[in-house]
């Protein structure tokens, strides 16, 4: 089947303005690195995205599931077959709903981890402050188990609504979503994320969540090197280890191949320096890798996850 006619296909049930051809992922990544997929389709329902899955079942045609992009290095050359970025926005919050005395609200995959952390704080509910500085999606959030400071989503997480590749909708309890550090079912089996119910608590004064939210934030703006594209934290903290001290104390902060290099403030960081290639940033991981692994005996492994042709 040609291009066009897979085009045709898409569009048969999803406007023209959300399939872009030949775009460019470096567009839709935190690390602004990465080659063109042939098709780009963003989709805010269950009906589009069965759309979607039956013309890949039917066609054979290769489907890969984004959110924000904040945690992926895509391939320089790209990634074959269709993106389906899931823009799912729904924010539910019944107050009447209560779970052994938390409040459950129902949100869409797509929606913003800031966005969300700012509407709970209008409404006086705690629990979801760590995630208010992570530049992702609820989608991305529960695929990884994302967390900060001590908290992560298996801790808030009731349920999740996904659809399986078959177009089939499965309910799935915090217990079957086998969590464990930046970990669930969902890198392993083939579900695609529409929405999640999470517990939160209700408070009288939301000063304190806007304490804590301002805290997080002024330690990152001090931390990290938000200034320039990353995918966040490079690696995966080690069980008797912080990968970052390792780093550091092989001497390999501000060490660079190419446009990307070791951040100077946070040695857990690879950065863009401006014109980095996933090659570029694949050869620093593996001296990366190496040099720990000379000085100290410790294998350490990847948090960003590696997507595309041939990477």
């Amino acid at each position: 089947m040609t291009n066009p006619q897979i085009y045709d296909l898409i569009t048969e049930k999803i406007a023209k303005e959300n399939v872009l051809v030949d775009e460019p992922m470096k567009k839709h990544t935190s690390f602004k690195i990465g080659g063109n997929a042939d098709f780009f389709v963003k989709v805010k329902s269950e009906e589009e995205i069965k759309h979607i899955l039956e013309i890949c079942r039917n066609s054979n045609i290769p489907l890969t599931i984004v959110g924000n992009g904040s945690n992926l290095l895509v391939s320089d050359n790209g990634i074959r077959g269709i993106v389906l970025k899931i823009n799912i926005d729904k924010i539910e919050i019944d107050k009447t709903i209560n779970l052994q005395e938390k409040t459950v609200i129902t949100v869409g995959a797509g929606v913003p981890l800031a966005k969300l952390a700012f509407q709970l704080l209008n409404e006086s509910l705690s629990g979801f402050e760590f995630a208010s500085g992570i530049p992702g999606t609820i989608g991305g959030a529960i695929r990884m188990n994302a967390g900060a400071y001590g908290s992560e989503f298996k801790d808030i997480v009731v349920e999740t609504k996904c659809m399986n590749y078959d177009g089939d909708i499965v309910i799935l309890n915090n217990e079957q979503q086998k969590f464990e550090y930046r970990k669930s079912i969902f890198k392993d089996e083939k579900y695609i994320i529409l929405e999640t119910k999470l517990q939160l608590t209700q408070v009288k004064d939301n000063t304190v969540i806007k304490e804590k939210m301002d805290e997080y934030k002024k330690s990152r703006l001090e931390k990290q090197p938000i200034e320039f594209p990353s995918a966040g934290s490079t690696f995966k903290r080690g069980n008797n280890f912080i990968t970052a001290k390792l780093i550091d104390e092989c001497g390999l902060k501000g060490y660079s191949i190419g446009g990307a290099k070791v951040s100077e403030k946070h040695a857990g960081f690879v950065i863009n320096t401006g014109y980095a290639t996933s090659k570029d940033v694949l050869e620093l991981v593996n001296v990366i890798k190496e040099e720990v692994f000379k000085k100290f005996g410790k294998k350490i492994e990847l948090e960003i996850e590696t997507i595309g042709d041939e990477i």
